[in-house]
């Protein structure tokens, strides 16, 4: 990754599997670096971020991670339910929300409005649902689809492991084709059914339906509703909060 403008800051994304990192300068998100998680040391940190000067603004949902994260900057803000963002939130603990999940309920509703649901493929599927008047209300937790392959390779004698990709038909012509449709076309059901439920819940017809994560592509193309793709959401709510926070590091120029 090149050295960041001397007015940037840092968007720090820490899932279990993968971290995602980028700069954030004149209102522009940078290219995006992939770095394992459980890579994470002092020694790592300088390595991909250098100085510490420069502000960061991460969500984590690994501890051990954010606090090597946390003392390599002099300046950083982990989003949680009591970060400014752009949606309230409506829920009886708002301490144990992913802060994931709030940044793609912020992004969300800034860039597409609301009512919208999110569904983040990772190492779980979740869904985050934004209320028409704009608050955070929570979400469904589902284990994730690399998750579960993994989990029938590992735990059966003839199953592979597979690397998913959309089967070419509904009945498998062989084990793995078989197992590629139980995933792919077994969850873009599971999809569809807890964006239905989800909708006669809230009592609306209709909602702004956004995809992220890595599966997220394979998945949707089976669905039978419209939904848009954004692998950029979990980096634009924290560009959104960084905006607030570092506000001259960050912020387009005039």
């Amino acid at each position: 990754m090149k050295s960041p403008k001397k007015n940037s800051c840092w968007l720090i994304d820490v899932s279990n599997s993968f971290t995602k990192v980028t700069t954030f300068s004149d209102g522009q998100i940078g290219r995006v670096r992939r770095v394992p998680t459980p890579s994470w040391t002092p020694e790592r940190c300088a390595a991909v971020f250098g100085r510490s000067d420069r502000p960061a603004v991460l969500c984590c949902v690994v501890p051990k991670a954010a606090s090597i994260l946390g003392q390599h900057f002099s300046q950083a803000h982990f989003l949680s339910a009591t970060s400014p963002l752009e949606v309230g939130v409506r829920y009886p603990k708002p301490a144990t929300i992913g802060a994931d999940r709030l940044a793609n309920a912020s992004a969300a509703a800034h860039e597409y409005g609301t009512p919208a649901i999110v569904v983040d493929f990772g190492t779980a599927v979740t869904f985050d649902v934004v209320s028409r008047d704009g608050y955070y209300e929570g979400g469904v937790i589902a284990p994730g689809v690399q998750s579960l392959t993994s989990y029938l390779h590992e735990r059966t004698a003839l199953l592979p492991k597979i690397t998913l990709e959309a089967p070419a038909r509904v009945i498998g012509k062989s084990t793995r084709e078989a197992m590629l449709a139980g995933a792919v076309i077994g969850y873009a059901g599971l999809i569809d059914a807890i964006f239905g439920a989800v909708l006669d819940e809230l009592g609306c017809r209709t909602a702004k339906l956004i995809a992220t994560g890595g599966d997220a592509a394979t998945v949707i193309a089976k669905l039978t509703r419209p939904v848009v793709t954004d692998s950029l959401l979990t980096l634009k709510g924290l560009a959104l909060l960084a905006q607030k926070i570092f506000p001259k590091t960050s912020s387009p120029a005039r």
